[in-house]
């Protein structure tokens, strides 16, 4: 059995301990990362297309995959993060 000292001490651990909780639910976080992932995709979209003699031109930099398909993602990816902020947890 505690004694009333020991009660009391741990009383006032529980009062003064921060209680740890994260700002945004489970889902949250999951469609932020999604979102990151598509941004990723669209910047991973823009690579390439250079040419190693700078005297040649290269008109693979505007590909349909640069011009069209990369932005797409990387908009969409944000759209994705401004739902993942504003969506309510299930709390």
């Amino acid at each position: 059995m505690k004694s009333d000292v020991q009660n009391r001490k741990d009383n006032m651990q529980d009062e003064t301990t921060p209680k740890f909780d994260f700002v945004f639910g489970k889902r949250n976080y999951i469609f932020m990362l999604a979102g990151l992932a598509i941004m990723a995709i669209g910047y991973l979209c823009l690579i390439g297309g250079g040419s190693d003699d700078p005297n040649v031109f290269n008109d693979a930099i505007f590909s349909a995959r640069r011009m069209v398909v990369a932005p797409l993602l990387i908009v969409a990816g944000l759209v994705i993060e401004v739902f993942a902020i504003m969506i309510r947890s299930k709390k």
